[in-house]
């Protein structure tokens, strides 16, 4: 990290005004929409600028599509995104071997389709769309490509996670589908059950990056196959999870390069994907027990964004609608790529939910 890539060390008055007054904002999608073409999305930025020469890749664009699909009433030009995302996802996709994931700005692939954690994003987003697609004959497409992806198998963890996350939205939506059901089921094994020592229940020997998702798929498959154990397990991991990660009331979430027992905390460079996923798995265990609790970890995650972190440095740049990349022990990153950004507008997205659930709710 150079000099030329830090920002200041301390925020803004302007920016200090959403640490002190706790107001969240609205997501906004002007950054997406910067970071967009009739292709895709750009992977990464140099600053809010879109870096063309690096190209698109599968991870962002299904990232992208969630989020679009999330919103409960997307204006057209997003709708016309979510074609976009779509298309890419459909021509990225090989039904025999999984889904390509990096395209050069020549609009060429650059690698072969696999079953990486890209084909786990792209599944789940095809659940999502088919689930919460903005209109029905995306809905229809997306549910098709969903059957072809949901096919296929993958021995990496977050890979599994991630297309389970897929089949949970296509299980919301019928609970008997089966493409949905074997895929819940069979992600199970390779996430891991927890282990037994308490110190460090993680199936894995260190923590990696949006380990949270791996809990998250755990209670969803609980959830929908009806095996109580395994939603025991997704809950337990999820509440081990956030109670390390949590230091002095805040989130203090695994760095860049993850983390193992013994290791000091906090760590650096800290990047928004991870309160993004610990507020999509605390709103998902809330959801699923009703434990209030739950929701303290969808706060956190939101307010790491607003500057309640390690570092005390908001990671919101009102003027782009971006997310700075990284969080630094005393800087951010200044670049703006897709990743952080559409990590910033989901949280968000939760943020607004959390906000419509009544006061009483969010007691005790």
């Amino acid at each position: 990290m150079t000099i030329d890539d830090r920002l200041e060390t301390r925020p803004s008055d302007r920016e200090l005004l959403h640490l002190s007054s706790g107001r969240t904002p609205e997501p906004s999608f002007a950054h997406l929409v910067r970071m967009s073409d009739d292709c895709g999305m750009f992977e990464h930025a140099r600053g809010p600028l879109p870096k063309r020469w690096h190209g698109y890749c599968v991870d962002d664009v299904a990232r992208a599509l969630i989020v679009v699909c999330r919103e409960p009433d997307p204006s057209p030009d997003l709708v016309r995104l979510a074609e976009i995302y779509l298309a890419f996802l459909l021509h990225a996709q090989d039904r025999e071997r999984g889904f390509h994931n990096r395209m050069g700005y020549d609009r060429v692939w650059h690698d072969e389709p696999q079953t990486g954690e890209w084909w786990g994003r792209g599944v789940w987003a095809l659940g999502t769309a088919a689930s919460r697609g903005p209109t029905p004959w995306m809905r229809a497409v997306a549910l098709e490509r969903f059957g072809d992806g949901a096919k296929l198998r993958s021995t990496i963890p977050h890979a599994m996670a991630f297309a389970a996350l897929g089949a949970a939205e296509v299980a919301d939506s019928d609970p008997e589908n089966h493409s949905a059901r074997g895929l819940l089921a069979d992600a199970v094994p390779v996430i891991g059950r927890a282990r037994t020592d308490p110190a460090w229940p993680w199936p894995q020997p260190r923590l990696e990056y949006a380990d949270a998702a791996l809990p998250e798929a755990l209670i969803a498959a609980g959830q929908y196959l009806g095996d109580d154990a395994v939603l025991r397990d997704g809950l337990n991991l999820l509440d081990w999870l956030l109670f390390t990660a949590t230091r002095d009331g805040h989130l203090s979430p695994t760095p860049a390069g993850g983390w193992g027992p013994g290791q000091p905390r906090p760590g650096y460079h800290q990047q928004p994907i991870e309160p993004a996923a610990y507020a999509d798995a605390c709103a998902r265990a809330f959801l699923v027990t009703g434990d209030r609790r739950w929701l303290q970890g969808v706060r956190m995650s939101v307010d790491w964004f607003l500057g309640d972190n390690d570092s005390r440095i908001p990671m919101i740049d009102d003027a782009t609608g971006g997310c700075y990349d990284g969080l630094g022990e005393d800087w951010r990153n200044p670049n703006q790529g897709a990743e952080s950004t559409l990590a910033l507008i989901s949280t968000l997205q939760l943020a607004r939910w959390l906000d419509r659930i009544p006061a009483a709710d969010l007691e005790g």
